[in-house]
């Protein structure tokens, strides 16, 4: 057998991370989005109301609870990963998620034990948006280390394209099981089997990332002791970096809501299409997302990671005032177009977003400083996207009212995007020369 060189060692190493890192990434987003794509019957079974539009608020409510929760996850594990490295921090987050989410999957409804269901379902959604928190900014570091400076667009939109994965799974275990077996069924028993499904994919993910090695970057400022023994309190120094992440997110979590999982209860409670229509609606909307979100990473590799985003978050921004304006009269026929723009004009945007977040942080706070950045955004515009759209048709009794956030959101990026400097993005890599130098500097004195 031949001897395997250094270089294809090097490359068979970074596929292993990275088809690893990927694969726990769908299942993590599998078990986070479950509830969302259920939350009609979660509204039923947990929260008694005579009106099943408090029902379905207070359901949103607990989905938009979870998101609240998520900036805390990150302050406790972002930082984790900054010290103890990426590797230990996934498999506890990947250990905390699928636990919880098989837990939910047990728990006896309000019919049951009365008010404590929705206080344990409440307790076990935090856990779940406690585990996210610290997914997203490991993760992304994760890839981004692996990949290196010239390929980070391409490497962490599949990060983006595997999160949709995991929910197009959700939406398929969900949406297609409600339509195999009827409401009835699903009420009764059915709504438990996507959430106990949870517990086997995870013991598959916690296997895949227990082989996992961490990444040579952060290997590297480890043996060259430059890791940040406070690196929450160091990336407090970065705030320009850390406003534009967050504003940067605001409309990629608006419309990643809006597109894989409200979409789904709107089309079916506002405009009462099938539940045929809504499960292959989604599907595509789904596929088309992820289909164009590597292609969007390679553009903003070749072009830029400023000029991809203004053009996308532009177009994000008219396709969903177009879906809600749509939405009167709205035939399956004349929808699926405003739902199309908004997949691809989504897919687009979002391809391009964690590569923009990795450059704009240096190394030894990356973990911590997404955490921090992203968290924020996605639980107050992303999270609650689908209470927010809920509340504002309940209140008006418009359905074409939610456009107002969703478009506010997409103002907010841009604004973000049109004061975004070429300087943003090499400080990060500044800072890591100057401390590298200034090492050498130290050691040959």
């Amino acid at each position: 057998m031949a001897e395997i060189t250094i270089t294809e060692a090097d490359g068979l190493r970074r596929r292993r991370a990275f088809v690893g890192a990927v694969t726990g990434h769908v299942i993590e987003w599998y078990d986070y989005g479950i509830y969302g794509f259920l939350a009609v019957y979660m509204g039923q079974l947990f929260f008694a109301s005579e009106d099943p539009t408090i029902s379905l608020l207070s359901s949103f409510a607990v989905f938009a609870l979870s998101f609240f929760i998520r900036p805390l996850g990150g302050l406790v594990f972002g930082p984790m990963a900054d010290r103890i490295g990426r590797k230990q921090t996934l498999l506890i987050v990947l250990i905390c998620m699928a636990g919880s989410t098989c837990l939910i999957g047990l728990l006896p409804t309000y019919a049951t034990i009365g008010l404590a269901a929705p206080i344990l379902l409440v307790l076990l959604r935090c856990i779940q948006g406690f585990s996210a928190g610290g997914e997203i900014g490991t993760v992304t570091s994760f890839i981004a280390e692996y990949a290196g400076p010239g390929k980070r667009g391409h490497s962490t939109s599949w990060l983006m394209t595997t999160a949709v994965l995991g929910l197009l799974l959700g939406s398929l275990v969900a949406n297609g099981m409600s339509a195999a077996l009827g409401e009835a069924a699903m009420l009764a028993w059915g709504w438990r089997i996507p959430f106990l499904f949870a517990g086997v994919l995870g013991m598959i993910a916690i296997y895949i990332r227990l082989k996992l090695e961490d990444s040579p970057e952060f290997l590297a400022i480890v043996a060259a002791g430059e890791s940040s023994k406070a690196p929450l309190r160091e990336t407090m120094t970065w705030g320009r970096a850390l406003m534009l992440v967050f504003c940067i997110i605001t409309v990629h979590a608006s419309i990643f809501y809006l597109v894989l999982t409200y979409a789904s209860t709107f089309l079916g409670e506002m405009l009462q299409f099938s539940g045929t229509v809504r499960f292959w609606f989604i599907i595509s909307a789904c596929v088309l997302a992820a289909a164009v979100m590597p292609i969007g990473g390679i553009m903003s590799d070749k072009w830029g990671r400023k000029p991809v985003l203004l053009v996308s978050g532009v177009a994000a921004t008219l396709s969903m005032l177009w879906f809600f304006l749509a939405a009167p009269g709205a035939t399956p026929v004349s929808f699926f177009f405003p739902l199309v723009a908004c997949a691809l004009s989504f897919g687009f945007y979002a391809s391009s977003t964690y590569a923009t977040m990795t450059e704009l942080l240096p190394t030894k706070i990356r973990s911590t400083g997404i955490a921090v950045a992203y968290n924020l955004p996605v639980a107050i515009f992303g999270g609650s996207a689908p209470l927010i759209a809920a509340w504002f048709i309940s209140a008006t009794g418009d359905i074409t009212s939610p456009w107002y956030f969703f478009v506010g959101t997409g103002v907010v990026s841009l604004a973000a995007l049109l004061v975004l400097r070429r300087d943003d993005f090499t400080k990060a890599e500044q800072v890591q020369a100057i401390s590298a130098n200034q090492k050498a500097v130290t050691e040959v004195a």
